[in-house]
């Protein structure tokens, strides 16, 4: 018996997937935001080709290409005080059905959500939910204190998630003494159409191209003993971010001159919830496994998570929830200790250590590129839809 009615709690990109995903295949979905609009701002991503699978079988992938997307043709590591390239991964190795694509968020949204309108999902925006309640019917309050029910709710509320805290209780994130500051530049510095990883001491910085090469994102990573809050409304001075990393040459530095209005924020660990589903209420996305930034596959979990979702309830309702987490659990949880034991080998102090990775870095990717690339193919090569099509 498959399912007749969902509520989706956040209009985030794995909210909208999911919504797009349960309502094709027939049933109603009210999504519950708590903005008063549906909108994103700010920073990039990157969408690998498993995440990228989602959204074709969504058919949402052309739009996204219309509104800017650029193909990515690698992912290059530099040094942060040269000027020669480290290493470079040639994702143009890739096969042709596995695109890899930089795309600006808001535009990602904003592509997911009209298909979910076009599904004949309802809205319903300003609505804060205080309370999640499991049972035969799953009840949410919202503190205008009005209820809603539906037979399912998927909790894509996010790293604050209400939906968690409902089905595992409090958790406490682990402050990993790493910061983050977020921006995006005009794209004078000719930036190439490659995910770029400059390294230094302690820190690094990704940059990559946006909206047809126009804009450029970057991410720049800090090493500190302070604390940050988590989230991503940080505002920071400029001047803070390039105080740390005054000493990056080249277009790094060009990149970390042009920026204006940063943001900041602390990046936390939390476990993976012991809990996804109970009851006729499912977690998605970082509601489930917040994962660090270092792999970029933070959006492609959610992406995959909604359509593993979406298709198992499908087919056998709410009694399906416990298949959903079954398949899931363990390849999130092997790709956030991935990400988790990244972030080390873009930090390095110059000295034998350093010199002996970017040694080791520098041949694999002349000697064996092909192999250096197959050591994701467990990430980029999964296709959760099947070659499905929704759309």
């Amino acid at each position: 018996m498959g399912l007749s009615n969902a509520i989706v709690i956040g209009a985030g990109i794995g909210g909208l997937a999911s919504a797009i995903a349960l309502a094709r295949r027939g049933a109603a979905v009210t999504v519950l935001e708590q903005a008063e609009t549906i909108r994103e701002v700010g920073a990039g991503l990157q969408i690998s080709p498993n995440g990228l699978a989602v959204l074709r079988a969504l058919g949402v992938q052309r739009r996204l290409l219309e509104r800017g997307a650029v193909r990515a043709r690698a992912v290059v590591l530099r040094a942060h005080d040269a000027a020669d390239d480290v290493a470079r991964l040639d994702l143009t190795r890739l096969p042709e059905a596995q695109t890899y694509l930089f795309a600006h968020r808001a535009d990602l949204i904003d592509v997911l959500a009209q298909a979910a309108r076009e599904a004949n999902v309802s809205f319903e925006l300003g609505a804060e939910v205080t309370s999640i309640t499991p049972g035969p019917l799953p009840q949410i309050g919202l503190a205008d204190g009005s209820t809603r029910q539906a037979e399912l709710i998927v909790g894509a509320d996010g790293i604050h998630s209400r939906a968690r805290t409902a089905l595992n209780g409090a958790d406490d994130a682990f402050f990993t003494h790493q910061v983050a500051w977020r921006a995006t530049v005009p794209n004078t510095m000719g930036h190439p159409d490659v995910a770029m990883v400059t390294m230094g001491p302690g820190r690094h910085l990704v940059s990559y191209p946006l909206r047809g090469g126009k804009l450029v994102n970057l991410v720049a990573v800090e090493e500190r003993e302070s604390w940050a809050g988590e989230g991503w409304n940080h505002a920071d001075d400029p001047a803070n971010l390039r105080a740390a990393f005054k000493d990056f040459t080249g277009m790094a530095a060009d990149i970390i001159t042009a920026v204006d209005a940063p943001t900041l924020w602390g990046l936390h660990r939390h476990p993976v919830a012991p809990v996804w589903q109970s009851q006729g209420v499912a977690l998605l996305g970082d509601a489930a496994h917040p994962t660090l930034p270092f792999l970029a596959q933070g959006a492609n979990m959610a992406l995959e998570d909604a359509w593993v979702l979406a298709r198992a309830v499908a087919q056998d309702g709410v009694d399906a929830l416990q298949t959903y987490q079954r398949a899931r659990v363990p390849r999130v949880t092997r790709v956030i200790k991935a990400a988790e034991n990244n972030a080390w080998r873009y930090h390095l102090k110059p000295g034998p250590v350093r010199l002996a990775a970017h040694a080791a870095l520098r041949l694999g990717s002349r000697v064996a590129p092909g192999r250096m690339l197959g050591a994701f193919d467990w990430i980029y090569g999964e296709d959760v839809t099947g070659g499905a099509k929704l759309s």
